[in-house]
């Protein structure tokens, strides 16, 4: 099934590459161009404010979810589809995956980390179970893919975890992961803790 609201997690920074800046952009137009609504932390700076671009630019629906203090300092994007005001980052976060189809990361700082090991977190304990989708722009997340990968060799995860995510080098190759990714067991829970047998 096409997914019809994707929640994308990204950072705000300005002082990246414009390989990662293009790559938000078309990351934006892409979705706009296949009528998915795009949900996202509403910043109008750095990867955020290149998404919203791309999405706008191809009248796409693009809704950013930005807590008040964010907005007090003048970081919101003006012209979003709609901003949906928050009290604080937990709220945000909720909202962010509230009827989200799937998670797509793109490069980001600790925030981004934050939100898509939470969105891992919470499929590994059968609260979320859509798609997870690590965009890894010229090889940006290799370190954090590796640390994962290491997590499950040493027993800190289950083989069966390494399904939870899927990761694809270019925002061209997200909705054809989306679409071949599979369905996440409702018993996720039944190996979520890891006992000696």
């Amino acid at each position: 099934m096409a997914p019809k609201r994707i929640c994308v997690y990204c950072a705000s920074s300005e002082r990246v590459a414009e390989e990662y800046l293009q790559a938000a952009y078309r990351l934006g137009s892409i979705l706009a161009e296949h009528s998915v609504q795009i949900v996202f932390g509403g910043g109008r700076l750095g990867l955020m404010g290149k998404l919203a671009e791309g999405a706008l630019a191809n009248r796409g629906k693009i809704i950013g979810i930005l807590p008040r203090f964010m907005q007090d300092l003048e970081w919101g994007h003006p012209n979003l589809t709609e901003l949906q005001l928050v009290d604080d980052m937990r709220e945000r976060k909720r909202r962010l995956l509230l009827d989200s189809d799937a998670v797509v990361a793109l490069p980001g700082g600790c925030g981004t980390l934050e939100e898509l090991l939470e969105a891992i977190t919470l499929k590994r304990l059968g609260l979320y179970f859509n798609p997870v989708i690590i965009v890894n722009i010229a090889s940006f997340f290799d370190p954090l893919l590796a640390m994962l990968d290491r997590t499950i060799k040493q027993g800190f995860m289950a083989p069966q975890h390494a399904d939870m995510w899927v990761a694809v080098p270019n925002p061209e190759d997200v909705l054809p992961a989306i679409s071949n990714c599979h369905t996440w067991p409702d018993h996720a829970r039944d190996f979520a803790v890891l006992t000696r047998e």
